[in-house]
């Protein structure tokens, strides 16, 4: 979950550490540091805190032609200066970032110890730099591989050496690390945000797999010294996509691209074919007789992931007629789980490196089981290892929680039922009303976030609430759970997502005037179940807050406040309905002076169990 940047050339490379440091502080922000070789010695500078707290440390002007940079997302040892990366050895000839856990750090610690190393940080990184050394005698790559051998866990690093200031060294297993090819310069890092700007031209590292830079280019080998000719693929995304524009955080910003981000997602290949009822998606690799015999459907997740899946299988059951369920990807690689060859299971991450979903999905491949992958990043270890997949094409998501990832992941979800249900029971009129539908998605989301103001003014009137209920059925029961998970990653006000029909067994318990209760209501088959839902709470002197997309007489005197969305099918109100509770969770944060784009103690991409 840390930031990795390396940089080796012909040209000053500390303006690109600094500014690869600044583009993955959202992927940790405990600390940061940056080591360089100056004057036949490895210099390190690192800082607990952001990176403007490292900033006034830096010598200025900073120069450099071979450096490692790290932005930190603490697992072991607190947030302390010690603890901070980069990493030096004991005796200075080594240093390394490092993102991931060393899982026998302690029984590594331990035989260095005997070895006459002391050690200064609580780190598991600090072992792997000794340890290196320790193996180092005049060759520093088979120093780098013969200590690897001896790890177990994951790792992403970057590595220098004071005696040889000619080559960078990087090694990946569990955790990404892209190599940037440029003209007289070559960089490392373990997201291609940090390297948009300085080449277009980007190589992704495989587990066990190390990789040697010069000025010149690169040499690539698994931990066993074979060679591993790479393939060299373009970053489709522009360094124009990383800025903030006019808004004041890309939070905002990002829920604000939605609109756009959906039309990429059913666009992208020209995924729709409006005169048949149908979708196209040409990344699935399976035929229409693969596609025919699915039995059932599991969508692995994790976090806003977990919820868009939960609507997948809510899609798949009523369009497709396919029997489907939600798993979490922490919980099915321990479960000994049941795979059957007639199974299809699709994997969600937006950054395509979320550690517990990979788990699983290589857990689920071990048995046999058909993968497709659904991700946002291009290379990304979800698409490289899956039999098939789907780009969702939402575009760069800077801000660590996720917005329109997740509307676009549903979008490609309502695709993949559309498909399947075109080919087993969905009819030529019902495919054609979907898509109708689905194509004014955009504009009518835009009318949602045109009354951005009517949703701010609702936060300031609850933002000394300390606990919220968040209520949705059918489909819109993930929605809710979404809902207050937003609420809590921004916020960090306590927030539940209830079932609306669980409400009567053990939460209304919860239910006084201090705590809010915000339904989702939606067109459809749910509706009137959600009225009696809302009822229970106003007779025990609860708040009620409605989202809904229709007017309903039956909320006059009923609801404290309601905000209306356009109305839609009820398969589709998700994308409508979990604007209005992004833009709840953004107001209450900046009205109680939260950290809205780098939440405390979260990072964007999870690359550890």
């Amino acid at each position: 979950m840390c930031g990795i940047v390396g940089y080796i050339g012909n040209e000053n490379g500390a303006p690109f550490l600094l500014e690869g440091l600044k583009r993955l502080e959202y992927r940790g922000y405990d600390s940061a540091g940056i080591g360089y070789v100056h004057r036949g010695k490895i210099k390190i500078i690192k800082k607990k805190g952001r990176i403007s707290m490292l900033e006034p440390y830096l010598p200025n002007p900073l120069k450099t032609r071979l450096g490692i940079a790290h932005t930190r997302w603490a697992t072991h040892g607190g947030v302390t200066d010690e603890n901070a990366h980069p990493h030096l050895s004991q005796e200075g000839k080594v240093a390394l970032v490092h993102n991931g856990i060393i899982d026998n750090y302690t029984f590594l610690k331990t035989k260095l110890k005997k070895a006459g190393y002391r050690f200064l940080s609580e780190t598991d990184s600090e072992v792997l730099v000794n340890l290196i050394e320790h193996q180092l005698k005049d060759d520093p790559e088979k120093a780098v591989r013969e200590a690897l051998k001896q790890v177990n866990g994951t790792y992403g690093l970057a590595i220098l050496f004071r005696d040889f200031p000619d080559f960078l060294v990087g090694a990946r297993l569990g955790s990404p690390l892209i190599v940037g090819i440029g003209q007289g310069e070559m960089f490392l890092a373990s997201d291609a945000n940090a390297v948009l700007g300085h080449t277009q031209q980007a190589v992704y590292l495989e587990d066990r797999e190390i990789v040697v830079l010069s000025s010149e280019g690169y040499r690539a080998t698994t931990l066993e010294n074979k060679t591993v000719n790479k393939t060299v693929e373009e970053i489709d995304w522009k360094v124009e996509d990383l800025d903030k524009g006019d808004y004041p955080h890309y939070l905002l910003k990002e829920i604000f691209e939605q609109p756009e981000a959906v039309e990429r997602a059913y666009g992208g290949g020209g995924r729709l074919l409006p005169d048949f009822g149908t979708a196209k998606l040409g990344g699935l690799n399976l035929t229409s007789q693969d596609l025919l015999s699915v039995r059932q459907v599991r969508i692995v997740g994790m976090g806003t992931a977990y919820y868009a899946a939960m609507i997948g299988a809510y899609l798949l059951e009523a369009l497709a007629r396919i029997p489907a369920a939600a798993e979490n990807g922490s919980e099915l690689s321990y479960r000994n789980p049941v795979v059957d060859k007639e199974d299809l299971f699709l994997v969600i991450s937006q950054s395509g490196e979320t550690a517990d979903t990979l788990s699983a999905m290589r857990e689920i491949q071990n048995r046999g089981g058909k993968i497709l992958g659904i991700c946002n990043v291009v290379g990304s270890s979800v698409a490289r290892e899956s039999q098939g997949g789907i780009y969702i094409h939402a575009g760069p998501e800077i801000s660590v929680a996720s917005t329109k990832a997740f509307t676009s992941q549903v979008t490609i979800l309502l695709l993949l039922a559309l498909l399947l249900g075109r080919k087993k029971h969905l009819s030529l009129a019902q495919g054609k009303d979907i898509i109708k539908e689905l194509l004014a998605i955009p504009e009518k989301m835009r009318l949602v976030l045109s009354g951005a103001p009517v949703i701010k003014k609702m936060a300031e009137k609850y933002k000394k609430a300390e606990n919220f209920l968040f209520l949705g059925r059918g489909i819109n029961y993930p929605v809710a759970l979404e809902g207050a998970l937003k609420l809590k990653e921004l916020s960090y006000i306590h927030a539940e997502g209830f079932a609306g029909g669980d409400i009567k067994h053990g939460p209304i318990a919860l239910i006084c005037p201090e705590t809010p209760s915000i339904f989702l209501l939606a067109k459809g088959e749910t509706e009137g179940r959600m009225i009696g839902n809302m009822q229970e709470i106003k007779a025990r002197q609860g708040k009620v807050v409605v989202i809904s997309n229709y007017e309903e007489p039956r909320l006059e005197g009923l609801a404290d406040d309601i905000f209306l969305v356009p109305t839609t099918r009820e398969e589709i109100s998700p994308l409508l309905l979990t604007i209005p509770l992004q833009l709840f969770a953004y107001y209450m944060a900046l009205a109680l002076k939260r950290d809205i784009d780098k939440p405390r103690n979260l990072a964007k991409s999870v690359t550890v169990e």
